[in-house]
């Protein structure tokens, strides 16, 4: 899965890793580095909004199948 992340959410997944095996009370970030993760981060709520709505237009589709009897 962290292939797919992009540049600034894997920078910032390696902060925290290293952070945690630090045992580190505090991260700090750049004015830059937060614009850029801030930007990422609803770049991702956005694909989101968008499949759910997309799966739920999906489910909400009602299909109707009439059947008579024929000749019976």
């Amino acid at each position: 899965m962290e292939s797919r992340l992009s540049l600034h959410l894997k920078a910032f997944n390696n902060r925290v890793k290293v952070m945690n095996q630090t045992n580190s009370k505090d991260l700090t970030l750049s004015a830059l580095d937060a614009r850029n993760l801030h930007n990422d981060v609803f770049e991702l709520l956005t694909q989101i909004a968008a499949l759910t709505a997309i799966k739920e237009a999906e489910e909400s589709t009602v299909i109707n199948v009439e059947m008579d009897g024929g000749g019976f």
